[in-house]
């Protein structure tokens, strides 16, 4: 069974620092390159970072500088370092395979609150 599962957020502080984890199954993980989404309430989803499997990393602009994607391929992990956080990054955040061909059904994702 394909799976996708989040976790790692909360409420921080503006300025503050998360790390984002997600644990894929059911998959070959590392044939793929892996990308971190979010959306804000009432928005649409948004991409906002890649790892290919080569492990090179693109990053939406409004992110760069800021957050960090990495992966495992032994865990089938992949984590999404995000610091100097703003009120703006407020939303769901959710991992999932960044391929046009085919993508697996949406984890549950994991809220991220930046407010002081």
């Amino acid at each position: 069974q394909v799976q996708l599962v989040e976790s790692g957020g909360g409420l921080v502080q503006p300025g503050g620092s998360l790390r984002l984890s997600c644990v894929a199954s059911g998959f070959d993980f590392a044939a793929y390159a892996m990308g971190w989404y979010r959306q804000a309430p009432g928005k649409q989803r948004e991409w906002i970072a890649t790892i290919h499997t080569d492990e090179q990393t693109i990053y939406k602009d409004s992110v760069k500088g800021r957050f960090t994607i990495s992966r495992v391929n032994a865990q089938n992990a992949v984590y999404l370092q995000m610091n100097s956080l703003k009120p703006e990054d407020t939303a769901a955040y959710y991992c999932n395979v960044d391929s046009v061909k085919w993508r697996p059904s949406w984890g549950q994702g994991t809220q991220v609150t930046v407010s002081s």
